[in-house]
């Protein structure tokens, strides 16, 4: 296996992750990412909300801010993530939930059918960030969406996330750049382009609903993109 095979992996991705619990929960606890503090985090929410589920699924939670959110407007929400740190997180924030609202379950786990629930929403917050494992995982959803449910991805926005480097999907070294705090190894990521973000939906059985790109306000810049999608 060559040095990129090992540093570049899905598994390498969910290892850093889990090296990173601690330092993650306390950035966003302390609103310490300017773009999530701007932007993101609103963004997702509204996105969320506009469509009036009653039940969502918040997968890749974290430490559940998110899922937390969802459950303020009136939502029956869950978060599921693969790191035992952040569901641990999660739980600590929200003592009252019932132990099925936070569940440690990976995209490997979700793809062989280890999720045995529908829902009217599902929603990955800058979550998807492995290669295989999230083309497994997303073939997997429609089967867990209710009657007219949908998926709402919100991503880096390609265009800006590429920077230099040439346009083309494939594996990228990660950075904790904008984020404060003792991290360790950063976690790579897939990057995709927008052609492959739409390839993938369309190979999972996802449609295309809508699509947003939220500006950071002081550089009028994408922050990132908003997918809304629904099953064939």
């Amino acid at each position: 296996m060559s040095g990129d095979d090992v540093r570049h992996s899905d598994a390498r991705v969910l290892a850093a992750w889990r090296e990173n619990a601690a330092p993650w929960t306390r950035s966003v606890r302390t609103q310490a990412i300017e773009s999530r503090r701007l932007v993101t985090d609103r963004a997702v929410v509204e996105a969320a909300t506009r469509l009036r589920p009653r039940s969502a699924l918040d997968l890749g939670c974290g430490e559940g801010w998110l899922t937390r959110a969802l459950l303020a407007h009136g939502i029956d929400a869950r978060g599921n993530d693969a790191v035992p740190a952040l569901i641990e997180a999660a739980r600590r924030a929200d003592p009252a939930a019932p132990p099925q609202r936070y569940a440690c379950l990976s995209y490997e786990d979700i793809a062989a059918g280890a999720l045995d629930a529908r829902f009217d929403l599902i929603v990955c917050n800058f979550s998807l960030l492995g290669g295989a494992a999230v083309d497994a995982l997303l073939a997997a959803l429609p089967a867990h969406l209710n009657e007219g449910g949908h998926v709402l991805i919100q991503t880096l926005h390609p265009p800006t996330a590429n920077a230099d480097a040439p346009y083309r999907d494939g594996w990228r070294d990660g950075s904790w750049a904008g984020c404060e705090g003792d991290f360790g190894e950063p976690a790579p990521w897939y990057f995709r382009t927008l052609g492959g973000w739409l390839a993938l939906l369309q190979r999972s059985g996802l449609t295309l609903r809508a699509l947003e790109e939220p500006l950071h306000p002081p550089t009028q810049r994408p922050a990132s993109l908003i997918l809304l999608a629904a099953a064939h």
